[in-house]
This record gives C-alpha cells, sequence and structure tokens, in this order.
C-alpha cells in the first residue's frame, strides 16, 4: 500500500510542473500570396482591372508584384477601388499582360512617391525657393 501511495505521489510530481512554452516566432517578412490575374489592361496603359481569387483584401498603396508565363514581371500599385471581384491598380513599372499571376507581400504600406528624401546639410527652407532669393522663414512672436 505504501508502495503504492508512493508511485502515485511521484508520479503525480509532474503535473505540478510548468509546462515549457514553445514559442513560436513567424518571420517578419511574409512570403508573397498569390491574389488574382490580370483581368484587363487600360487602352493607355496606365492601370489594370484584377480578378481576385477570394476575398481582396490588399490595402489601398500597396505594391504589387505580376508574372507571366513567359517570367516577365511588372509593378502596380493598389488604388483601393475595387467592385465584386475586381480591383483596380495603377502601373508602376513594366508591361503586365492579360492573365499575368497577381502576387501581393504583406509588409510595411509604403507610401506614394517613396520615402522623403533627407535634407541636405546647411540648407535653409525659404519662402522664395528656386528663385535665387534665399531668405529664412519669418519668425512668428
Amino acid at each position: 500500500m505504501f508502495a503504492a501511495s508512493l508511485a502515485l505521489g511521484l508520479s503525480s510530481c509532474g503535473l505540478f510542473r510548468a509546462k515549457e512554452k514553445k514559442e513560436v516566432k513567424k518571420d517578419e517578412k511574409s512570403e508573397s500570396k498569390l491574389v488574382g490575374r490580370i483581368a484587363s489592361i487600360s487602352a493607355d496603359k496606365k492601370f489594370v482591372t484584377i480578378q481576385s481569387y477570394g476575398s481582396w483584401q490588399v490595402p489601398a498603396g500597396s505594391v504589387l508584384t505580376t508574372l507571366g508565363p513567359d517570367q516577365r514581371a511588372s509593378n502596380l500599385r493598389s488604388s483601393g477601388e475595387k467592385l465584386g471581384q475586381f480591383a483596380a491598380a495603377d502601373i508602376q513599372a513594366g508591361l503586365p499582360l492579360t492573365g499575368d499571376a497577381v502576387f501581393y507581400s504583406p509588409g510595411e504600406p509604403t507610401k506614394p512617391g517613396g520615402p522623403a528624401a533627407p535634407t541636405p546639410e546647411g540648407f535653409t527652407p525659404s519662402l522664395n525657393s528656386g528663385t535665387g532669393n534665399n531668405s529664412p522663414f519669418p519668425q512668428l512672436p
């Protein structure tokens, strides 16, 4: 009887031990996700309509990449406009063709125009920039 209670007591010690937590770290940079295909291209070749595969979860201003069957690539910027299963995007670089796959890589959204340019050392902004008269901004009282 003593042996049975000792065995039960020792096995229950494991119940009180803190379980080790397994941390699952996601890669900061997610892989590209196939979100649709090029359905049509505007006559002036400035924007495309994308037929989405599933619900459109791409934020406006996000960069999209297309890939054709011949490994031809182009870059698009999501405009935020959508209607049903179709979404619009502006062509940024390259020449997408109807049927090309469209990929989205989630990450930090980019602002149109790119990152802010650093101010050159020794530069003082003025009211007359570009006129040759580089007087500084007036100070407010």
